[in-house]
């Protein structure tokens, strides 16, 4: 359908620096492009704690990790709203990436040399996000006391950042938490009916976050392999490709597609919109941080597959495959109330392992996992049945 082009008098009453609001819930090509600065962040994380091997350098990587996931989360509330291909929106978005890009630098020095920029490359990228999202819709009250008040807990976690740089140790982190803590709970103090929100877009935007957060796995399986090629190499990596197509599978087979049915069934509203910010922007950090942890552990099963895993690492890769469930846990209880039982027991089972996991090689530890988590999905895909078939293939005549 061909738009007819606006008259003088309608270019007049609508600046170009406006943000257009979004048509359609298909997930554009510069949301992807944006996406693909997150991907360095998420390796970055995992370099932190790999460079730091100790509880003091995982929790740093879960901290910046926590950090950029909620900036992250902000754009992707904000393009179900606007158009970010549109006008200067998409000038700001690049400004954002650029941003972002600075961020994912320095996260490897954020507690260290590089905190200050951190903060401050961080703030930017914040600031972008509420002015767009002001630009939205002026007229529009809620939407604009609901970003008011959004701004004030970017501004409050971001100062912190930026007052935790001129400290180290303890005091550092303690920062670093509340920050986190303040910044997420904010939403909690803001009235959810005046954010907008396009649940198909939402949830696919998502759903492409966690495959992104996968594909760091893959990565992490390339950079322990460090240009080496060997028997147990090979199987080790083979390996690791099956747990990441698992916890693929563990997903994507049943779950997201019920989830954003449902997201999009949901009235619209505080309750979509709390269910949203609960089950995605809250309850997805949990997954994306155990995808992190695992890439953690497999980079450290590549370079030493016939060595056992120390403490961190076994605890980074059965752990996060364990963090990974329980998200999935939290996510199916938040949408349908009711709660996995197989998918709870398989990860209070990879817990107890862990002390298994490093007195054995790590070759044997990672292939301990991927049965354990086949033996799941199996058993899953079973106890589906029919059903599984009605959700993956809808009868499109069916209200």
């Amino acid at each position: 359908m061909i738009r007819q082009m606006p008259t003088v008098g309608e270019s007049q009453r609508q600046p170009r620096i406006r943000a257009r609001l979004r048509e359609g819930d298909r997930v554009m090509p510069l949301e992807l492009f944006f996406d693909l600065v997150f991907v360095l962040a998420l390796t970055q994380c995992t370099a932190l704690m790999a460079d730091n091997p100790s509880w003091e350098g995982v929790g740093q990587g879960l901290l910046v990790l926590g950090v950029v996931w909620w900036a992250w989360v902000g754009y992707s509330w904000l393009t179900s709203v606007v158009d970010p291909e549109e006008g200067a929106v998409r000038l700001v978005i690049f400004g954002a990436m650029a941003g972002m890009l600075i961020v994912a630098l320095s996260a490897p020095e954020a507690f260290g040399d590089l905190g200050l920029v951190f903060a401050l490359a961080l703030g930017v990228v914040r600031t972008a996000h509420i002015g767009l999202f002001i630009l939205a819709d002026p007229s529009d009250a809620e939407l604009r006391r609901s970003v008011i008040g959004l701004a004030m807990s970017t501004a409050v976690a971001v100062s912190l950042l930026a007052l935790a740089s001129l400290f180290d140790g303890a005091a550092q982190g303690a920062l670093w938490a509340l920050a986190l803590l303040l910044d997420m709970a904010g939403p909690y103090f803001i009235r959810p009916d005046g954010w907008r929100l396009e649940p198909e877009h939402f949830a696919e935007r998502h759903g492409l976050i966690v495959i992104i957060a996968l594909g760091e796995s893959m990565v992490a399986i390339g950079i322990g392999a460090a240009g080496v090629l060997s028997l147990g190499i090979g199987m080790a990596a083979v390996l690791g490709v099956t747990l990441t197509a698992a916890l693929w599978w563990a997903y994507f087979d049943i779950v997201a597609l019920v989830s954003a049915r449902r997201l999009a069934a949901a009235e619209p509203g505080r309750i979509r919109n709390e269910l949203a910010r609960d089950s995605y922007s809250y309850i997805h950090l949990i997954m994306i941080a155990g995808v992190v942890l695992v890439a953690l552990g497999l980079k450290e099963t590549l370079g030493h597959f016939d060595e056992e895993l120390g403490s961190i690492h076994a605890s980074a890769l059965l752990g996060g495959v364990a963090a990974y469930l329980l998200g999935l846990v939290a996510f199916r209880y938040r949408h349908v109330r009711t709660i996995s039982r197989r998918r709870l027991l398989a990860a209070a089972v990879l817990l107890l392992l862990v002390p298994v996991a490093m007195e054995i090689p790590a070759l044997a530890a990672l292939g301990v996992v991927n049965v354990l988590v086949w033996v799941l999905i199996v058993l899953d895909t079973r106890s589906y049945g029919e059903g599984r078939h009605r959700v993956r293939h809808p009868d499109p005549t069916e209200a």
